[in-house]
C-alpha cells in the first residue's frame, strides 16, 4: 500500500476503508451508478475465471490447456485488479481482526500440517 493510499483510508479499530466518491447518492436509486456497473464488471470476472478453471482441468490438448491457462491467470488479474480499484473508490470495506482471534485459527490449523501428503518444515 503507498503512502496516498494510507492517507485516504479512513480506519477505526475494526474497519479499513476508503472514502466513497462525493459524488455517489447517499440513498439508492433505480439508475445504474459507477459502483453498479463495476460490480457487474466483477461478477463477471469472477464467473469467467471459474469457468476457466473448469476448462483448464478438462482441456485434452496441451496448447489448448496453455492457452487456457493464460487466459485463465489474465482473467483472474482482472479481477483482482477489478476488486483493488473499487476497494479504492470506497466500494469495499475490510474488517480487521484482532491478533488473538489470528493467532489461534494459526495454531488451530497448523495442527492440520500433520494430515498433509507433503510434510514442509515450517508454515511460510
Amino acid at each position: 500500500m503507498n503512502q496516498n493510499q494510507s492517507q485516504n483510508q479512513s480506519q477505526s479499530a475494526t474497519t479499513i476503508q476508503n472514502p466513497k466518491p462525493p459524488y455517489e447518492p447517499q440513498v439508492k436509486g433505480p439508475e445504474m451508478t459507477d459502483r453498479d456497473r463495476l460490480n457487474d464488471i466483477l461478477a463477471l470476472e469472477k464467473y469467467l475465471t471459474d469457468s476457466f478453471n473448469v476448462s483448464a482441468r478438462e482441456a485434452s490438448h496441451l496448447s489448448l490447456h496453455q492457452d487456457i491457462m493464460t487466459v485463465l491467470n489474465e482473467t483472474h488479474q482482472c479481477q483482482y485488479d477489478m476488486f483493488q480499484m473499487m476497494f479504492r473508490k470506497g466500494h469495499y470495506k475490510l474488517e480487521a481482526e484482532q491478533q488473538t482471534k489470528l493467532d489461534q485459527a494459526y495454531q488451530q490449523f497448523s495442527g492440520y500440517m500433520s494430515q498433509f501428503p507433503y510434510q514442509t518444515s515450517a508454515v511460510q
